[in-house]
């Protein structure tokens, strides 16, 4: 073996800082790093296993999602969401998904849109139906996902992309059971997802558009009905 094949592989920078965002991305929304948990970037770092750099990167990124939020001269921490920061994700959801729908309909994408809704719609069904509510949880915020996509514009996508991630931040604070209810309380038949796909294939902008509000207050609903709002979590270290 040759003394370069020897070297051991550098990854670079840009890789660690990918490889931390993506774990604390996860711990998150997981509910792992619970509301209110500081984070410390020496803490971090060591437990990683690599320098500040990268979670120091991987930190800012957070934070312009919406999953951290960082005050000056202390340590950065997990959203602890009130009802109003709760209202506010979802009305900021529906002036976003609202200009998608017209978009859509408008360009003629309905019947393609539809069919690609259709198929997230019947495996978000299957995965109820079996009780996998972590599944269903993933194709309800697929749904919304694939229907901004279909407007084609990069901007909504953008704003779009912090909000969901907000998004699942409210709901990975769920319980198992909660998630249940939250699914069975936001999808009756008059305003599932099955609903506003077949009113975009149908082109009737005023009824999905008055469908999706419906859709967003029953979710707000559910998500600020707990008692109280997030605990917080005793601080790190």
């Amino acid at each position: 073996m040759s003394p370069e094949s020897a070297r051991p592989v550098r990854l670079p920078r840009e890789t660690f800082a990918s490889m931390v965002l993506d774990r604390l991305r996860e711990d998150i929304i997981n509910g792992t790093l619970a509301a209110g948990t500081q984070l410390s970037e020496v803490e971090l770092a060591t437990s990683f296993g690599v320098s500040r750099g990268p979670i120091r990167e991987a930190i800012q990124r957070l934070i312009q999602e919406g999953l951290l939020r960082g005050e000056p001269h202390r340590r950065v921490s997990v959203p602890v969401l009130t009802k109003q920061d709760i209202a506010d994700i979802y009305l900021a959801r529906t002036a976003l998904e609202s200009a998608a729908v017209q978009s859509i309909i408008a360009s003629g994408k309905s019947e393609e849109t539809f069919k690609e809704l259709d198929r997230n719609v019947r495996a978000e069904a299957a995965a109820e139906a079996a009780g996998d509510w972590q599944v269903a949880r993933e194709y309800d915020l697929e749904f919304h996902t694939i229907l901004v996509a279909a407007s084609g514009s990069q901007r909504l996508q953008r704003m779009f992309s912090t909000v969901i991630s907000e998004t699942r931040l409210c709901m990975g604070a769920l319980t198992t059971e909660e998630a249940r209810h939250h699914h069975k309380v936001q999808s009756p038949d008059e305003v599932n997802h099955r609903k506003i796909s077949e009113l975009i294939r149908d082109g009737d902008t005023a009824g999905a558009l008055a469908a999706l509000r419906k859709h967003f207050d029953d979710a707000v609903a559910t998500l600020t009905s707990r008692d109280g709002e997030q605990k917080q979590a005793p601080p790190a270290g």
